[in-house]
């Protein structure tokens, strides 16, 4: 009896069948399904840290011309296709380096205060935009008055 089972198994093909393969192509699919529109939106929501870190430089960048000048001075904003601002004006000018893709434009409010607003065409706020306004104090998603 044991030989029997013995060469039962030695003879019998240990491949997989065309069912088990089609089950596992299957679950990879759905697990595909499922992981690529979060993996798209985690890259979204990295696109707007970047436009965020850059409203803080280009923030801290104005508040570091008002120390030294008393005074709030307008960006210039970047050029498509440049990735920096400049703040201020020759020869005290200051050039900022930014993420690629974001696009930054500032404009006073009165005298104590500025507004910039930032976007980026891959990022989730393409459309409304982020914005940082001094007055109110800080990063808000309402727009520049």
């Amino acid at each position: 009896m044991i030989a029997r089972i013995h060469k039962s198994m030695n003879e019998k093909d240990k491949g997989f069948t065309l069912i088990e393969l089609l089950v596992v192509i299957i679950i990879i699919g759905i697990l595909a399904a499922i992981a690529i529109p979060v993996f798209m939106n985690q890259r979204k929501k990295a696109v707007d840290s970047s436009v965020k870190s850059d409203l803080r430089t280009v923030a801290n960048e104005m508040e570091t011309y008002y120390t030294d000048k008393q005074a709030y001075i307008a960006v210039t904003a970047n050029v498509a296709g440049t990735p920096k601002v400049t703040i201020g004006a020759a020869p005290d000018n200051k050039d900022v380096a930014l993420s690629p893709g974001n696009v930054l434009s500032a404009k006073l409010v009165g005298t104590d205060g500025y507004c910039i607003t930032g976007t980026n065409a891959k990022g989730d706020k393409a459309v409304a935009g982020l914005y940082y306004n001094s007055t109110t104090g800080g990063l808000t998603t309402t727009p520049c008055p």
